[in-house]
Formats: C-alpha cells, sequence, structure tokens
C-alpha cells in the first residue's frame, strides 16, 4: 500500500514538472558545431576560422591587424596569415562541446596577452579609423557574446554572429558578423560564411 502511494505521488510531481518546467523534462541538446573534418568542436581548443573567397578560388582566414595582437581589430585575410582562435561558453557549463545557437566568447589564442593582463577576446566597438562598428580585441566576459549557427543558404558553412547585450534592461537580437570595405569583420554586415580547421600547431 505505502509503495502504490509512493508510485502515484513520483507520477503526480513529475506530471507537474513536466507540465510547468516543459524545457526540463524535454530538453535535448542542440546540435555539435563541427570542424572541416567533421568532429565536434570543443571549448577551448585551438582553430582557424576559415572562409571562401567571393569568386570561391581561394581559402581566406580570420587574423589580427598587428603582430601584436593584444591591442588588434579582427580582418580577413589570406590563410598563411591566419590566428589560432578558442571558443568557450558565455555561460558556464559542463559541456566541452560548442553547439550551435549557444552564447559564446572567442578569443585569440595569445598566452603573451594574458601575461600582459591584456584580454583577446573579441568584442564590437566603434572604430576611430573606420566607419561604423567592427570587431576588436579587448572584451570582457558575458557582455560579448557571439553564437555559431548554420547558414541557411549552404548548410555546409556556419555563419558567426554578434549578440549584444545590455543587462539587465534588455536582450538585443543577433546580428550576423561579415567582413566590411577594409575587410574588418564587422557586425550586421554579411554574413560572412565559415568553417572551422583545427589547428595543427
Amino acid at each position: 500500500m505505502e509503495i502504490t502511494k509512493f508510485l502515484g505521488f513520483s507520477f503526480l510531481l513529475f506530471a507537474f514538472a513536466a507540465t510547468s518546467f516543459p524545457e526540463a523534462v524535454h530538453a535535448k541538446d542542440a546540435a555539435a558545431v563541427l570542424d572541416v573534418f567533421g568532429n565536434e568542436v570543443q571549448a577551448g581548443a585551438r582553430y582557424i576560422i576559415v572562409a571562401p573567397s567571393n569568386d570561391n578560388t581561394t581559402t581566406l582566414a580570420v587574423t589580427a591587424t598587428g603582430k601584436i595582437i593584444c591591442n588588434s581589430d579582427v580582418i580577413l585575410s589570406t590563410l598563411n596569415e591566419s590566428l589560432p582562435i578558442t571558443f568557450s561558453p558565455a555561460i558556464k557549463s559542463n559541456d566541452g562541446v560548442i553547439r550551435e545557437g549557444s552564447y559564446l566568447n572567442v578569443n585569440f589564442d595569445a598566452p603573451m596577452c594574458l601575461m600582459w593582463g591584456v584580454t583577446t577576446m573579441w568584442m564590437v566597438e566603434l572604430s576611430p579609423t573606420t566607419e561604423g562598428y567592427i570587431l576588436t580585441t579587448g572584451g570582457v566576459d558575458r557582455l560579448n557574446r557571439f553564437k555559431i549557427t548554420k547558414y541557411e543558404g549552404d548548410n555546409s558553412f556556419y555563419q558567426l554572429s554578434f549578440c549584444p547585450m545590455s543587462e539587465p534592461f534588455c536582450e538585443c537580437s543577433c546580428v550576423p558578423v561579415g567582413v566590411n570595405s577594409d575587410k574588418h569583420l564587422a557586425p550586421n554586415v554579411g554574413p560572412l560564411l565559415v568553417m572551422f580547421e583545427p589547428d595543427a600547431y
């Protein structure tokens, strides 16, 4: 009799949770972002962000404007000038896989900058030399969020989006990241079609 009551109570508790918090019961991990070899992109691992040229004859890559990347802008250049980047969840998670649509921080992998106390986290700011906003370094956790999603026009590519945030008042819509006329990565321009290549070094 006691067992029957316990089972009945457990069922009612589960039913209440399912109706009140459906995301908790039916939650399912989003699809993992895959690299060029079809492997899951891992948080903290080094990757090169590659993109096709406009005429699809050359592979381009994301890099920085200067050799001292601790205070540099983010640009698109030739593959041999590429710089490794890392992804990390903007919200703490035990999941080591980068997933489509999740909030991310993006960093150039530059240990020397960390030794100098300078962050290489990507952020958006108004450029003093070019018109409009561009991607640069010097970001802060949680306030400089990005997302990776499948590109709707071609599922073999991904697109990167910037997700502006102004806590606690609002959370704005994400905008695609593209390339402006000066080859700078910039929000609301594009989108730029990208893939992720594991860094060999």
